[in-house]
């Protein structure tokens, strides 16, 4: 299956896997899905990922987590998309939630948080919003 936009798709599975009080969820692996799932262990939203090879591409399994009944994740959103790109500067990098939240920013210095490239002072496309 061809899918147009796999950085939705991601947050699309794990947004999903979340209100089916899901434990894990498996998403098909690449590169930047690989460092998105890195910010997210770093930032405490899910408890592991692993990367399982199966021949092709591979496959990324996040385990979710959850405070008592309630999802780590509150919300998920997508910011730049295929059709309409998001770039920001370092001093205009958006802050998601007064600064409770996290926005995921492709960087010349690879994928980080907001919080870290406003500290190299480096700005990017902002990815997607993680509350």
């Amino acid at each position: 299956m061809q899918v147009t936009d796999p950085i939705a798709d991601m947050l699309t599975r794990i947004r999903n896997a979340g209100t089916a009080k899901h434990t894990t969820v498996d998403i098909p692996a690449s590169n930047m899905k690989k460092a998105i799932a890195d910010i997210l262990f770093e930032e405490g939203y899910i408890k592991s990922y692993q990367l399982i090879k199966d021949g092709g591409q591979g496959v990324i399994r996040a385990t979710l987590k959850y405070n008592g009944g309630t999802r780590a994740i509150a919300g998920l959103r997508r910011v730049s998309k295929p059709g309409l790109r998001v770039y920001a500067g370092a001093t205009e990098l958006p802050r998601v939630l007064r600064g409770l939240g996290v926005a995921i920013v492709s960087t010349s210095r690879g994928v980080m948080t907001d919080k870290k490239a406003r500290a190299q002072g480096v700005g990017g496309e902002v990815l997607a919003f993680v509350w």
